[in-house]
């Protein structure tokens, strides 16, 4: 009897659920292992890169993106989800902010765009929800360093650290153990890589994992010198050299 529900996306169960997104969040749990931190001069998100052979050039593999210079996102789930809702996240922040007020968003309001688009898709008759976790850190002058997960659903929450996908229940339980207050950005990358290394299968280097941070400004990255009261974007990607280094410090 309940099963005919399972095919509705706008109708509930007799037990009050919606049996879409449940079967969306199913397929979050079946991508790879991600994972946020927030430091206290930053945010680290870092993800597997898993390759379905050998054969295929993982070099052009995006699975964390910028959205503003001071905001990036990573995913669990569907990838070419991930790819709509990252060209819609620019979208938004480009046409919803930057053009009304001359400035990029703040990671809450950015979050909360994102969250309104994701619900909207459990709500209208001819689509489905979408089938990713985000996890989305950022800076703003007003918040500081902000860490959000958002799902399915449109729900969304701020945290100190936690892990989506596959591996997201162990990830969490060795994240608790080892979060604390005092955390710094170089200290988060490594509890990353620890975290990872417990669910990664097969080899674990610089091409097999991705890293970004949102930390300090970055003035090198502007591309131009000598413009006053510009700074340069708060959002990096750690090279694969640069990943190899810290896991050979492990």
């Amino acid at each position: 009897m309940a099963d005919r529900y399972s095919f509705s996306l706008t109708t509930f169960s007799p037990s009050g659920k919606l049996k879409q997104i449940e079967h969306a969040l199913a397929a979050v749990k079946q991508g790879v292992t991600s994972l946020g931190i927030k430091a206290t001069n930053g945010i680290v998100l870092a993800t597997e890169k898993k390759s379905s052979s050998v054969l295929v050039n993982s070099e052009f593999i995006e699975k964390t993106v910028k959205i503003t210079p001071d905001i990036g996102m990573t995913y669990a789930g569907m990838g070419p989800d991930f790819r709509v809702l990252t060209d819609k996240s620019r979208k938004v922040a480009h046409t919803r902010y930057k053009r009304i007020y001359n400035e990029d968003p703040p990671t809450k309001i950015l979050v909360t765009d994102i969250a309104r688009i994701m619900q909207e898709a459990t709500q209208s008759a001819g689509v489905r929800p979408y089938g990713v976790s985000l996890l989305i850190g950022g800076h703003d002058d007003n918040n500081g360093f902000m860490l959000y997960q958002v799902d399915p659903s449109g729900s969304y929450f701020p945290w100190k650290a936690t892990a989506i996908g596959k591996g997201s229940n162990a990830a969490k339980t060795f994240l608790e153990k080892r979060w604390n207050e005092e955390l710094e950005l170089e200290d988060a990358i490594h509890i990353a890589l620890l975290t990872l290394k417990e669910s990664i299968e097969g080899e674990m280097n610089g091409d097999t994992v991705e890293i970004c941070i949102i930390g300090s400004q970055n003035d090198n990255l502007l591309g131009f010198e000598g413009a006053e009261g510009v700074s340069g974007p708060r959002f990096k990607k750690l090279s694969p050299q640069e990943i190899n280094d810290r896991l050979d410090a492990l």
